[in-house]
């Protein structure tokens, strides 16, 4: 099986996740002055294909299962975007994954637009070699679209560094020479970059201490809950903690965990590879999963699925920051509440951003066929995560808007931008 954690395969909170994101789209056009005609190219995917993906079982039967490929936006280059292996995925959940993947690029100024893929299986049920029967079978149906100047894929839900091999191999097999970089997050033997299987989490810190930056406090100064143990929760925890933050609950899709003088992470994590949750760690108090989002704590990293701050809950969270690790887990009503009680949203398209940005790093090291050291890859990362950050806070200022909007203001008039200077053919 891939590396997949409990939290990864939490269901998602997929109604709405379309609507979330057009309704962002929207707010942003609004205020930059655009007409319909832009409004609605910024809105419309520029391709996409559904495709059916069938599977040999190991015991010989067949069974089909349905793929998705989104193009949102490619402006601004060729498309980026994670392959997600999920029972509940459907199109209209890629199509919204793919709008804010061009958002995310845009906003720490990468030559990439957005993209997404996803097909609708249960990692969980199905052996390894089913897996990857299953990955090649995909890959080979949309071929046309991909490519390392088309579409570049790279881990998501469900699926993992190998599965990425698995992409390579079969699009190389088919140009007939090896082409990593039709996808990044792929293992380091086959071309793969330092740093990548924690960038995501170490972006989420490093927007963390920028904005903690801005009120004069730092990482070794406040307490962390993080919603989500799965890859990105779970790097982020240790990431903290080795920070000197005090992360003192987390949970997955099973229960969670609280310690109000801070959880044992590296104990937890252990806790975690053994038993495949955080339930039953001995070493912290049992939690419920909404009690979590309540707690009395400085940051809160929602780091699972869309939609988990709603207008129900939204009232109850008392953390000063809300830090996205997660893609899309506020939704637009939350975000008001949570603007109205003057709570910081540092959100997803720039919080969760570090992963793309080592994508990007690892896409350029296989271009040139020389590697990074790690030292060069987390510097790097921090000074992009830094000035991204910097250049949201200065729109935030300038048009006393919050953090979400700044963002979202920013890499919507980069990608028109895009459009306008590229001009329309014919």
């Amino acid at each position: 099986m891939p590396d997949v954690t409990p939290d990864d395969l939490a269901a998602p909170q997929r109604p709405g996740a379309l609507a979330t994101a057009q309704a962002q789209l929207a707010g942003a056009v609004d205020a930059l002055g655009y007409g319909e005609g832009m409004h609605a190219m910024l809105a419309t995917p520029r391709r996409e294909i559904n495709v059916a993906v069938p599977l040999r079982r190991d015991d010989g039967r067949t069974e089909l299962f349905h793929g998705f490929r989104v193009q949102h936006n490619v402006s601004r280059g060729p498309g980026k975007g994670g392959l997600r292996f999920h029972p509940a995925v459907d199109v209209d959940e890629v199509r919204a994954l793919a709008m804010w993947m061009t958002w995310k690029c845009a906003v720490v100024e990468l030559p990439y637009g957005g993209a997404k893929g996803g097909v609708a299986i249960d990692p969980r049920h199905y052996s390894r070699a089913e897996l990857e029967r299953v990955t090649r079978r995909y890959t080979s149906e949309i071929m046309p679209m991909i490519g390392p100047e088309r579409d570049i894929m790279a881990p998501d839900v469900g699926t993992d560094a190998g599965t990425m091999a698995w992409v390579m191999d079969t699009y190389s097999v088919n140009r007939g020479y090896t082409i990593p970089g039709v996808v990044t997050g792929k293992p380091l033997e086959v071309g793969g970059s330092k740093g990548r299987a924690t960038a995501t989490s170490r972006g989420v810190v490093h927007t963390t201490e920028a904005a903690l930056r801005e009120a004069r406090t730092g990482l070794d100064q406040v307490t962390v809950a993080i919603q989500g143990f799965g890859k990105v929760g779970a790097n982020a925890a240790v990431i903290f903690a080795d920070a000197g933050s005090r992360v003192v609950a987390v949970s997955d899709q099973y229960g969670a965990v609280h310690r109000d003088g801070g959880l044992d992470v590296t104990g937890l994590v252990e806790h975690v590879e053994r038993t495949g949750s955080v339930v039953g760690f001995a070493e912290a108090d049992p939690l419920d999963n909404e009690a979590l989002l309540a707690l009395e704590v400085d940051v809160l990293v929602p780091a699972a699925v869309e939609g988990v701050l709603n207008a129900d809950n939204a009232p109850d969270v008392r953390a000063r920051w809300v830090v996205e690790g997660a893609n899309g887990p506020t939704t637009p009503d939350a975000d008001t509440v949570l603007a109205d009680r003057g709570v910081v949203v540092v959100p997803d398209i720039l919080a969760n951003a570090g992963g793309v940005v080592v994508s990007y790093f690892e896409w350029v090291q296989a271009q040139q066929a020389y590697w990074w050291t790690l030292a060069e890859i987390e510097h790097r990362l921090a000074e992009r995560m830094q000035m991204a950050y910097d250049a949201v806070a200065q729109v935030a200022r300038e048009r006393d808007v919050s953090l979400r909007d700044a963002a979202l203001v920013l890499s919507v008039q980069r990608v028109a931008e895009a459009h306008r200077t590229r001009g329309l053919y014919p």
